[in-house]
């Protein structure tokens, strides 16, 4: 038993060490590149977890951020989930917070949940409307989901990579689509969720997101304005 005890000690002083280590190597390594939209994304989230004062929340493609550890600082029961598996060919450790392997396509995850954040992850998901089905799914009757992504309020972009004057030269593995009020309208066509806000962002001076001159700092317009990111809070209503 002591062995036993003594070795646990061991590994934990040495899980420790290491991610000092990591710590230590991501301050010492950093280069300001460019001022990117999770600051937008993280202030609507706050704001509403602010104004509804849930007490479970669920975040959904994870990844490796800390945006379940900073809920979870404010005091609420935080669960996450990332389709590890398949998104992450590589493994994904988070070290900030325990992340659930989870299909959001496809969801296991049992119970369900006062607020859900999806923060910069359905325009990576084919089967976005199964994504939003699933969410609206876990949700409690008035609970509250904040989604973000990149939006064009007159038409869909399969892959903005993909469009004509992208800034991006080395294309990810992954899609990043921008979506339109027809893909926000069949997301709430079935009754479960109303549209209560819906913010919207410039960040670049072309008309899809990663198109022309990077704006920093970005200006928050209107659904007539110039925009390429926005932020939606919806509420579940059955």
């Amino acid at each position: 038993m002591k062995i036993k005890r003594l070795m646990r000690s061991w590994a934990d002083r040495a899980g420790l060490a290491y991610t000092e280590l990591l710590a230590r190597r991501e301050y010492s390594t950093q280069q300001f590149i460019a001022v990117n939209e999770r600051s937008v994304e993280y202030r609507f989230v706050f704001e509403h977890l602010t104004r509804a004062c849930p007490r479970t929340v669920l975040d959904v493609g994870t990844g490796a951020t800390a945006l379940p550890h900073l809920m979870r600082s404010c005091g609420f029961l935080v669960t996450a989930i990332d389709n590890i598996r398949d998104y992450w060919p590589s493994g994904m450790i988070n070290r900030h917070y325990y992340v659930i392997h989870d299909d959001i396509t496809r969801t296991a995850m049992k119970g369900s949940f006062d607020f859900i954040t999806c923060v910069s992850v359905l325009e990576h998901i084919r089967e976005h409307r199964a994504a939003m089905r699933s969410m609206l799914s876990l949700l409690n009757p008035g609970g509250h989901l904040v989604v973000t992504f990149p939006y064009n309020e007159s038409r869909y972009i399969p892959n903005v990579y993909e469009y004509p004057g992208s800034g991006v030269r080395e294309r990810p593995a992954f899609i990043t689509q921008a979506f339109s009020r027809v893909e926000v309208g069949t997301w709430l066509a079935g009754g479960e969720g109303e549209l209560l806000e819906q913010e919207y962002w410039q960040f670049f001076t072309g008309e899809v997101w990663t198109c022309g001159e990077r704006i920093c700092p970005p200006v928050r317009t209107s659904g007539a304005g110039p925009h390429q990111i926005t932020c939606l809070l919806i509420r579940k209503i059955k």
